[in-house]
């Protein structure tokens, strides 16, 4: 099963570049830049990466970004993960983004999309990668505030494919972006946005009715509400399960707990993503393989989920049904 998974085609559509901050290079980034890291070690930094809740996460998340500064440090951060995604079989990545976790310490917009999309070029020439980029809105800061990121970001908009709302959840309800997303679509951003990990039921309500988004980022506490889960069939949303996230920042206890196959076997449209992998144990294929192991999952349900992340990947039908018959050959042949 190990072998499968590793040498599956797959795409990955929830994924952070500021959570793929392994501490090594991080340490490294940081000498470069002359900052002083609160670490003595590498290995004192990566035993910080324990979380009781999303709130510990996103206060490490915050200070290790805050070693970014110029564009190759983008470049260095971008290229790291897509290498990654190299070994993994990982044919196509959908990367999100927090332009106002940079643009709030006096980074410009130009610095951080010129790096990290500079990264993905060349990973497409290097590796044959595909990449999407998500400008993310952090939820935690006012609506005005994403308005001033929609306008620095045009003078980019060819380099940005989607936006997404991130951050911490509770309290910060997709109501409150609604207006901001409604001028997004309008420059031509497709909608996404995090609901239903740490908020219940009620946000992704919101997010599907009034930001009208077109896939649920997480989606973990829709099995809330049975007529929302009809909901999110009928409209064809899928959702992008984290299952190594979920568990670091224990919206489940238990790998064995995680409403993944549930999903499945209502008929929700799942796929597996590593949300954060350099804090949360792991990228996509050991969340892949960990999910897979707690849940007994066949070869069978393996292939659907990473059939799942073409068909619902912001990809074009023509690429899409590329990546989708590779997929079926290599089923078909390893079944």
């Amino acid at each position: 099963m190990k072998s499968f998974i590793q040498n599956l085609p797959k795409s990955e559509l929830h994924l952070h570049i500021e959570g793929t901050f392994e501490p090594e290079l991080m340490f490294k980034i940081a000498q470069r830049n002359q900052i002083k890291l609160p670490y003595s070690s590498v290995e004192e930094l990566a035993k910080a990466y324990q979380f009781s809740c999303l709130q510990d996460f996103l206060d490490i998340y915050y200070q290790g970004a805050g070693v970014l500064i110029h564009e190759q440090d983008f470049y260095d951060l971008t290229y790291s993960y897509l290498t990654k995604c190299q070994e993994q079989n990982v044919r196509h990545t959908e990367i999100m983004f927090d332009p106002q976790t940079h643009t709030d310490r006096g980074i410009s917009f130009e610095t951080v999309i010129n790096g990290i999309s500079r990264a993905t070029e060349d990973a497409k020439k290097n590796f044959g990668i595909t990449s999407f980029l998500i400008m993310s809105y952090l939820r935690h800061l006012s609506e005005e505030e994403a308005f001033k990121t929609l306008t620095d970001s045009l003078p980019f908009k060819h380099k940005i494919k989607a936006i997404g709302l991130d951050s911490s959840e509770k309290g910060n309800p997709p109501s409150k972006f609604q207006n901001v997303f409604k001028a997004s679509v309008l420059e031509g951003y497709i909608p996404l946005a995090h609901a239903g990990e740490d908020g219940n039921a009620d946000y992704v309500w919101e997010a599907i009715d009034l930001l009208g988004i077109k896939r649920i980022d997480h989606g973990n506490n829709s099995l809330q509400d049975e007529q929302l889960v009809t909901e999110i069939i009928k409209r064809n949303l899928a959702l992008t399960i984290c299952p190594l996230s979920n568990l670091a920042l224990k919206v489940v206890d238990d790998l064995k707990d995680h409403p993944l196959k549930k999903m499945m076997d209502l008929g929700l449209k799942v796929t597996v993503n590593s949300d954060d992998p350099a804090y949360f144990g792991g990228q996509v294929n050991k969340n892949y393989e960990a999910i897979q192991e707690a849940l007994n999952l066949t070869k069978e349900d393996i292939y659907q989920i990473a059939k799942n992340s073409f068909e619902y990947s912001l990809l074009e039908p023509e690429t899409k049904n590329k990546y989708l018959q590779e997929l079926a050959a290599y089923f078909k042949s390893n079944a």
